[in-house]
């Protein structure tokens, strides 16, 4: 499914997924560094490399706490996007429990990035955009119209 998407900005090395993810969790990340190959980034490591994390629980707070940190709003209609956010670690555990896990956290990462799962637009397979794009969506996850995520 064509997205009409630049290509995705891919990641030099393992250390760089690494400074996306502890920068998310310390607050510290640049605000020009949190874009959606860092979401995506930030998302694997945790759920790949910090077995101390539950993503599912947790990822919410993160992203709120970090988005406040740097001077942006969680609100009705920007910042943290509950729907979205749950979408994609969906996605993302779903490509993890088919990825090797012997390679390296760049590879897994660059690879996703490049996978449907990776893709701005990849919620949209699953959503309305009425739906998705709905504030109850912002506030909470609500459940997909189309099809179900994986691992649902």
């Amino acid at each position: 499914m064509p997205t009409g998407d630049p290509e995705p900005r891919l990641f030099p090395d393992d250390a760089a997924i690494r400074r996306i993810g502890k920068g998310l969790l310390a607050c510290t990340l640049p605000k020009a560094d949190w874009t959606h190959e860092a979401h995506i980034a930030a998302t694997c490591w945790l759920l790949r490399d910090r077995p101390d994390v539950d993503v599912d629980a947790e990822i919410g707070g993160f992203i709120r706490r970090y988005n406040a940190a740097v001077g942006g709003v969680n609100d009705d209609t920007s910042g943290y996007h509950a729907t979205i956010t749950r979408s994609f670690v969906a996605g993302i555990q779903s490509y993890l429990s088919l990825s090797a896990p012997e390679a390296s956290l760049a590879v897994t990462v660059n690879t996703l990035l490049l996978r449907a799962e990776g893709q701005r637009d990849w919620p949209l397979r699953f959503y309305s955009r009425e739906r998705l794009f709905s504030v109850a969506a912002r506030r909470d996850f609500v459940a997909p119209d189309l099809a179900p995520l994986p691992g649902a």
